[in-house]
């Protein structure tokens, strides 16, 4: 059995996700060093990538009812509203595409990102384990116990074995680290890391989703779990890619100028080598 150390504490829980956003940036900029890629714009890139992730996490969530309605008004659900890692995952994509439209750059960045943002939101879930609901009863002697002061804060039951959900994710975020930081470089195109990355996550997060404590909304599945359903077929076609070939560009295509090829002109052991 295992007892919760700062349960409802958001200070904790906010300092752990300062925590992992500092190494996720950290881990980027290593990867970006690494690969050779020094354009300054990827900064750029990763600014409206954090920027768009953190209001993905908050504003996704809002739309709790299907009546509008019946919603909080967004400036309250800002304040007090909760937040989701699906969300701003969305977000943060967003925020990818948007910072390449700013800056005009072209190239792939799916293999600087998912070791970030697996990282990050591993480290971010520490703060989730220590202070939030955990999962559904084991119905065994072991879990995560709360006292009936910390069940009545955090609406779950109190002195039963409750799945450490939060746990499950760090594990599989962690290991995800170090599966994305082996794969890097053998990826035939680096943004195909980022889509292996979110799609064994869907797979992850839709099955931990049973023995979570979040609301089931209709059929016994979740709110995450209808939102991974209705994704599914882009993540399907996206996994479908990534065996395609890659194009090969045909010599007979090659620009000519007076019905002669135009082709390199060899380097000399005395010229300048291009950078």
């Amino acid at each position: 059995m295992m007892a919760m150390a700062a349960a409802g504490n958001g200070l904790v829980h906010a300092v752990f996700v300062a925590v992992g956003v500092v190494a996720g940036v950290a881990l980027f900029a290593w990867a970006r060093r690494a690969s050779g890629r020094t354009d300054d714009r990827l900064w750029v890139i990763a600014g409206t990538c954090l920027a768009f992730g953190a209001i993905g996490s908050r504003v996704g969530t809002w739309w709790q009812q299907f009546d509008p309605t019946a919603n909080e008004s967004l400036a309250q659900w800002w304040m007090d509203g909760s937040r989701s890692v699906l969300a701003g995952l969305v977000g943060a994509w967003i925020g990818v595409y948007v910072g390449k439209f700013i800056t005009g750059y072209r190239e792939s960045t799916g293999d600087l990102f998912a070791p970030a943002v697996a990282l990050a939101i591993g480290i971010g879930r520490i703060g989730c384990l220590m202070t939030e609901l955990p999962g559904k009863p084991t119905g065994a002697g072991w879990g995560i116990v709360l006292t009936p002061a910390q069940a009545n804060l955090l609406g779950g039951p109190a002195d039963v074995g409750l799945h450490p959900t939060y746990l499950y994710e760090v594990l599989f975020q962690f290991a995800a680290v170090i599966v994305l930081l082996a794969l890097r470089t053998r990826m035939r195109r680096p943004g195909d890391l980022f889509v292996l990355y979110v799609a064994a996550y869907a797979v992850f997060r839709f099955l931990v989703e049973f023995v979570r404590a979040n609301e089931e909304v209709w059929l016994g599945l979740t709110r995450p779990q209808w939102f991974l359903l209705v994704v599914a077929p882009l993540l399907a076609w996206r996994i479908a890619r990534l065996g395609r070939p890659i194009p090969v560009p045909d010599p007979s295509t090659a620009p000519t100028t007076g019905g002669t090829d135009v082709r390199p002109t060899p380097r000399t052991a005395r010229g300048p080598r291009p950078s």
